[in-house]
């Protein structure tokens, strides 16, 4: 197996200049780092998180690069906040164009017989309704801003499954459902959406893994370690961007080939 050291993510254009961005679930890990690099290619990012103190330091963290920042505290399993949260990226900034659905929780690992059903409610009310509740009301907005793009959030395990997570593979299977739906109901009028499916990555929530349940994690990957949040981040920027103008309902994969054999 390979434990090549992943190479410096590159330092984009500001080819978003003038456009402003939505990041759900984005004052930490993957959703953090994308922030970064859609504010490093010029773009007014908008840092929508549940834990609003982290959502100001993430902001203030892009405003000290001379980006356009600003936090929003959000919660994706409540409508009102959402399109609260779209509202305040409008009035901010003028229009909505990009929008990364990425807030999501793991859950508890437990079989499908015995899967606690609130704990199967939380996770399918974040990972799936909340990417809905997001589309519902980022989709007009982009809209009356003359189109843009949209990157759902899924994972590896929105194709494959995995023992002792129903909620979370059920609710990431239907992210990438909701993601061709939506593609297809909007592409005609400007507006790309697409879905990423990151592996497991080397976030905080992963670092706090016991030794031997990271290692079995990291064994699933053919390119033998976990990804990182830059790698997804280069991935979902590409498909906000213009070089990616022709891929509409696309799920894409960034998982050290987990998902090859």
């Amino acid at each position: 197996m390979s434990t090549t050291t992943p190479a410096t993510p590159t330092t984009p254009s500001a080819e978003f200049a003038g456009r402003t961005a939505l990041v759900t679930g984005g004052a930490s890990g993957i959703g953090l780092a994308v922030a970064r690099l859609l504010a490093t290619a010029g773009a007014a990012v908008v840092v929508a998180d549940h834990d609003e103190e982290n959502a100001r330091k993430a902001a203030a963290q892009l405003e000290s690069t001379g980006a356009r920042a600003a936090a929003v505290a959000m919660d994706v399993t409540d409508p009102a906040s959402v399109e609260a949260g779209v509202r305040f990226t409008v009035e901010t900034f003028g229009a909505l164009h990009l929008a990364v659905n990425n807030a999501g929780i793991a859950g508890p690992a437990a079989p499908t017989g015995a899967y606690p059903v609130e704990d199967w409610d939380r996770v399918v009310a974040t990972n799936l309704s909340g990417v809905f509740y997001s589309l519902r009301h980022e989709l007009p907005a982009i809209v009356a801003s003359g189109g843009g793009a949209v990157v759902n959030m899924s994972s590896i395990l929105g194709t494959n499954g995995f023992a002792g997570s129903p909620a979370y593979v059920a609710a990431k299977h239907g992210v990438v459902g909701l993601t061709k739906t939506a593609a297809l109901e909007y592409a005609a009028q400007n507006v790309r959406i697409n879905a990423v499916g990151p592996g497991f990555i080397d976030t905080p929530l992963l670092r706090t893994a016991d030794t031997q349940a990271r290692e079995h994690l990291i064994s699933l990957h053919p390119a033998g370690r976990l990804g990182t949040a830059e790698e997804v981040a280069e991935l979902t920027v590409f498909l906000l961007s213009d070089k990616a103008s022709f891929i509409h309902g696309s799920y894409h994969l960034v998982d050290g080939g987990y998902s090859a054999p």
